[in-house]
């Protein structure tokens, strides 16, 4: 169970969410009119999403750790 739920977190907490976040980077025009505002916007929710990519290893380690433990 430790390793169904690091493996999934990992792959939700840092993959999936990297692709969300590079794709959203990709479809911003740097030369449209409201361009400043877009990317103030996305940001501000990359910032936010780049913590969850910090903490989403880190928890996703200690449960691989503990799986070794335990199984």
């Amino acid at each position: 169970m430790y390793l169904l739920v690091g493996g999934l977190l990992y792959l939700v907490g840092v993959i999936l969410l990297t692709l969300v976040y590079h794709d959203a980077l990709a479809a911003l025009d740097p030369n449209g009119p409201d361009a400043e505002s877009q990317w103030n916007r996305y940001v501000r929710t990359w910032t936010a999403g780049n913590h969850v990519r910090t903490v989403a290893p880190l928890a996703s380690a200690t449960l691989f750790t503990v799986a070794l433990r335990v199984e």
